[in-house]
Formats: C-alpha cells, structure tokens, sequence
C-alpha cells in the first residue's frame, strides 16, 4: 500500500504515523449512528486496534470509556458517525497534533463528512492500512478586547473551522461594524451581522448569505455581511494572511459572536472582535467522492 500522506494548502505531502488507537464520536440521538458504530467498534476490535469513546456511548458500542478531552489526546484517528456539526464539535477541541478525521454521513454525501454508511468499513480498513490522504482545512482563531483590558493577550482565542459570526439578537437593532483588513480600513457595515468564513465555510451559512462557493484548500477567507442595509456591500474573498479586525460602534446588547454555530458569547459596545487564520489545520480524511460531486448531490446541481 502507498504511504498515508497529508496535503497542505501548497501541495506538499508528507507521512502519517500509523494508526493504533481510533477514537468514536457519535450523535447520541441516532440510532443509525449507533449502529454503523458497534459495527465499526467491533471490527477495530477483531483487528487489534483499541476503539475509543464517551462513557454513555462506550458501553452502547463495546469501545473503552474515556472523557472527550482523552479521547483528543489519545487518539490517532477520530472517526465521526453523524453530520457535520458533530463533525465541528470536535474539530474545534484538536490543536497541534492535528490528528486525521473519517467523517461518515448518515443520510447521503455531507459537506464535511463524505464517507456513507456502505462505505464506512471499507474506508476504515483502508485508512487502517496506510493508503489514505487527508486534507487540511485552514480554521480561524477569534479573539475578543474588551475596552479597559490590560493587554489584548488577556484575552482567549476560540477556534472555527467553518466560520466566525457576528450577528445581532432576537430583539437586536441594525449593527454597525468597522472593519479593518490588514492593519488597512476595509469597510464600514450597516447589516444584521457579519460572517467570516474559511472556504471550508463557505457552504455553510455564508451560502446562505449570498457569499460564494469557494474550493476547499485554497488559502483564502470570505467575508459576508448579513442583510446589509447598503446594497453595494457584497462578499469579499481575501487572502488568508490578512487579520480581520471588527468594531462594534453602535450599542446593541444583544450583539453575540459564535464559532461555528455552537460556542458563543455576548459582544459589547466597542469591542473588538480580532479574527485570523489559525495555528492549527483540521485534517479530514479524503473520501472517494470528488469535491465536485458532492457539491452535485448537496445543491442538486443536475
């Protein structure tokens, strides 16, 4: 079999270790996600690898019982039976081990996790084997200065893989943002809120906001304002060196920053809201389905 490798946003491939230890994350309330995960335990089992997973999942499927966190650090492949947004709830928690993710979809092809549930035990077998490559899709690290801090290191980056969003309450009136790109006054937003976005994102809700489908391992970013009051503000596609630094101007107690749809918080008048490409890669173990096909079957392009 050739060698496992890695691809960054250049091209370059290098050798993964092998695979001793795979960790299962599960959605709870599926019982098809269950079922392909017994199944996949089981199999890790037969063939001496240890299987890994929650204490409520673990004794459902017959892997060992270990908290999320130690499911991170020990794993060496995680293998995600759901969609996609169990998908980002654990790529957010993996740093600089960068450790490879087999997403299996429970319905037909996703976004993020390619890989059907007929295709499951083949693809395990073969990632098992060394003859995978993974992608690694640029995430985003957002920052929050709150007026008055001491220093902006104070402060604790969160991590996205999808997107960064700045939106508006329930009950929020229009926000204002001023937005600086590269140390450079960018634009100035009247609009509901603002998403930026890895490409990786880019079918998420910046689609939904009439930003662009943007290939998967290019090195960009997108920012997509939401329902902007000036017509002429569109979505911008900028490098992903650049910072992206956002202002609050206008009060709005329920302005709120989320990561990926799932981690949030409250914004302030007057914070700044600092997002840049992060440290870390999120490394999603290739399927068999070409990026263009699952854009075909995902939008019902003919």
């Amino acid at each position: 079999m050739p060698p496992a490798s890695v691809h960054d946003n250049c091209g370059d491939a290098v050798a993964k270790p092998s695979i001793k230890t795979v960790g299962m994350v599960v959605k709870r309330d599926r019982p098809e996600a269950l079922a392909i995960a017994e199944q996949l335990a089981g199999w890790l089992r037969a063939n001496r690898t240890v299987a890994l997973a929650e204490a409520d999942i673990a004794e459902r499927i017959g892997a060992d019982a270990v908290s999320r966190d130690e499911l991170v650090r020990r794993a060496d492949l995680i293998v995600v039976a759901g969609g996609d947004g169990t998908l980002l709830s654990i790529a957010r928690r993996i740093g600089a081990r960068e450790t490879p993710i087999l997403g299996i979809n429970l319905g037909g092809l996703g976004f993020l996790t390619e890989v059907t549930v007929k295709e499951a035990q083949e693809t395990l077998a073969r990632v098992l084997a060394g003859n995978y490559e993974v992608d690694r899709r640029i995430t985003l690290e957002a920052t929050v200065e709150h007026p008055g801090a001491p220093s902006p290191s104070a402060t604790h980056p969160v991590r996205a893989l999808n997107d960064v969003v700045l939106n508006k309450g329930p009950l929020g009136r229009m926000m204002q943002l001023e937005v600086v790109a590269d140390g450079k006054a960018f634009c100035t937003y009247r609009a509901d809120g603002l998403i930026v976005a890895t490409p990786t994102g880019s079918t998420a809700y910046a689609l939904s906001a009439g930003g662009p489908i943007i290939y998967p391992t290019l090195g960009v970013i997108l920012l997509a304002p939401i329902c902007p009051h000036t017509l002429t503000n569109r979505p911008v596609v900028l490098p992903d060196n650049f910072e992206i630094e956002v202002r609050v101007t206008v009060s709005d107690h329920d302005a709120v920053l989320s990561m990926d749809g799932q981690d949030s918080r409250k914004l302030s008048q007057a914070d700044t809201v600092r997002v840049r490409r992060g440290r870390h890669a999120v490394a999603l173990v290739r399927s068999t389905h070409a990026y263009f096909e699952i854009w075909r079957d995902k939008l019902r392009w003919g």
